[in-house]
């Protein structure tokens, strides 16, 4: 009786297994732009004009917008020189890097996964 028992739960967490290896994974959720950039962006930088500018330049209209030039903030030398519009491209590198894209510029925070900076990206375009 104890082998029937014992084989009878065996067979039971088997079938338990191959019922969970078999049931879809629930989708990830997205991730969220706007959560993100509050976690990870918002202590140097704003998305609106009229509150007081912080250590970064305000992010509001940054796509499109011109490398270096936004009136009332001072940039680093090399980011004032520099000539390029802001587009998704370069904000992921960017991001992903700020020394690759022009040297010598004060921006520390790197993102290294492509989807966060894709979710912030997408976020910033939002602003526009």
């Amino acid at each position: 009786m104890r082998a029937v028992v014992l084989g009878l739960c065996t067979a039971m967490v088997l079938m338990m297994r191959v019922a969970d290896a078999q049931m879809p994974l629930p989708a990830a959720r997205p991730l969220d732009g706007a959560t993100l950039f509050k976690q990870q962006c918002a202590v140097c930088h704003t998305t609106n004009l009229s509150e007081p500018m912080r250590q970064g330049p305000p992010l509001v209209k940054i796509v499109g917008r011109p490398a270096g030039k936004l009136d009332g903030f001072r940039y680093s030398e090399n980011l004032a020189k520099a000539d390029f519009a802001w587009d998704e491209a370069k904000l992921d590198a960017w991001l992903a890097n700020p020394q690759a894209v022009v040297p010598g510029v004060v921006m520390a925070y790197r993102q290294a996964k492509p989807e966060t900076r894709a979710a912030i990206i997408t976020y910033l375009k939002e602003q526009n």
